[in-house]
């Protein structure tokens, strides 16, 4: 299309002057203006809603590149040789606090990553801890809106936290790291990265082994104590977003080494915890991280909207050779998302540049809806089978082996593996050096201040299951915070 030398409304007509209206005369009121009003309809729908969590964050593109051989894990097209890069997009949030929120906020990180492969779409949906608040997918929701504002005075409310953490006692793990010194990166270039998730991944001989994603900086792990986080916050609110933009600028390009565990179901049968529970983690020491390759992140996008706003991440894009897993946390994400990309973009928004994939698509059925830029499959029949169009060639092996089940159908109770919820949060907190242990005590202190006794007692009850120092030094804290 060639370059308009003028300047035109939104269907093509030439513009004498876009800020001169129609008017009765020189002093006149207006009058029917088509153009004014088109510039004003426009103007009160260019926002979207925001997204429910993660509404705050920055975005990037590069490349992903395969350093090792992970053949004898997976068949996924993009994994299958040493040196084979595949284009990245990358995005980088807050999770609780809407558009504006501050960066450097003591606050959980989403990290995202979509790789654009020759197979379709991978979207990583992670965060920067390797587990969750919650195991059950009925209290996500909860969960989301006791970190919200205030439902009366709009303020942020760290009573609704804790009260909702205290009935929560698996939430503790990720509580402590919260208030530990891991809350809050430096930036988003100084942290890791996670899939959170057990996957599944599957090789050429349909054998399945369970995994975990990796992302490990390689810019050196930096955080922020609070007293410096608050000063950045008052400083700078855009501060990550503003660190990665302009590193990006400068040509220091972001990378992360890309490792993944791996767990064969034999071993995850005599494991003493459930593998598929978002609130624990796997050891290092049993299952070593493995190298896969490298992410680096060397383009801004070119318009934040466009690239980043509109940018529909989603756990349910997985590509052959890599699945999903009996996380039940998981199974609600790999539709949810999807789910709210529809109710933001609408149910074209697989089609908009920055979520198509790069491989070629045949989708004849995909019909229709509200902003479809496509030629909408033609005059092609959208059922099938039919007889009046070519039938598709299909790709044998891009459905999973099958996946033995021996459990009754249960609501939300687990059985058959112990609920102890306190013991791998009690090997962390008994790593931290004792300086580290304070810093707890505080930061768990001065959120507390002015909240109900009672559910500060309750909380309390919960870290003295941890660690009874743990609870000791909360208290000690919360005397000198009084």
């Amino acid at each position: 299309m060639s370059k308009c030398p003028y300047t035109t409304d939104a269907a093509g007509h030439p513009l004498d002057d876009q800020n001169a209206a129609l008017r009765a005369g020189s002093t006149g009121p207006l009058v029917v203006d088509p153009r004014l009003y088109e510039h004003n309809a426009i103007f009160n729908r260019e926002r979207i809603p925001e997204r429910v969590v993660h509404a705050n964050g920055a975005g990037a593109f590069g490349t992903f590149r395969v350093t090792k051989d992970v053949s004898q894990y997976t068949k996924a097209s993009f994994l299958s040789s040493v040196g084979k890069e595949t284009k990245i997009a990358a995005r980088f949030s807050t999770v609780a606090g809407e558009r504006g929120f501050a960066d450097a906020d003591r606050d959980v990180r989403g990290f995202g990553v979509r790789f654009y492969t020759d197979e379709g779409n991978f979207d990583l949906v992670g965060n920067n801890t390797p587990i969750f608040f919650v195991r059950d997918p009925n209290k996500f929701q909860d969960f989301i809106h006791s970190q919200k504002r205030n439902p009366q005075t709009d303020l942020r409310d760290w009573e609704a936290r804790w009260d909702f953490w205290s009935l929560s006692p698996e939430s503790v793990h990720q509580v402590l790291i919260l208030m530990s010194d891991r809350g809050v990166p430096r930036t988003y270039r100084h942290e890791h990265g996670y899939g959170s998730h057990t996957f599944s991944l599957i090789n050429d001989k349909d054998e399945r082994v369970w995994c975990k994603w990796h992302m490990r900086t390689n810019q050196g792990y930096e955080t922020l104590a609070e007293e410096e986080a608050q000063k950045v916050r008052g400083a700078n609110p855009d501060s990550h977003k503003d660190d990665l933009f302009h590193a990006i600028e400068r040509g220091e390009y972001p990378s992360w080494k890309v490792c993944l565990q791996i767990m064969t179901d034999e071993q995850a049968k005599k494991m003493d915890f459930d593998i598929f529970d978002l609130t624990k983690v796997w050891s290092h020491k049993e299952f070593p991280l493995i190298e896969v390759g490298e992410m680096t992140l060397n383009r801004n996008p070119q318009n934040y909207f466009a690239e980043v706003e509109q940018l529909a991440l989603s756990p349910g894009n997985l590509v052959p050779g890599i699945g999903a897993s009996p996380d039940p946390m998981l199974q609600i994400r790999l539709i949810a998302y999807t789910d709210a990309a529809n109710y933001r973009l609408g149910v074209n928004h697989y089609q908009l540049p920055v979520n198509a994939p790069v491989c070629p698509v045949s989708h004849k059925k995909y019909r229709d809806g509200l902003m479809n830029p496509s030629a909408n499959s033609g005059g092609h029949p959208n059922y099938q089978p039919n007889s009046m169009d070519k039938y598709p060639t299909f790709k044998e092996g891009s459905w999973e082996p099958p996946l033995p089940l021996d459990q009754a159908v249960v609501q939300r109770k687990r059985q058959g593996q112990p609920d102890d919820v306190y013991f791998q949060p009690r090997a962390l907190f008994q790593m931290f050096e004792k300086d580290h242990k304070e810093r707890v005590y505080k930061n768990v202190a001065g959120t507390m201040k002015g909240i109900k006794q009672e559910i500060i007692e309750r909380q309390l009850e919960v870290f003295g299951k941890v660690d009874a120092e743990l609870e000791q030094g909360i208290r000690v804290a919360l005397e000198q915070e009084a």
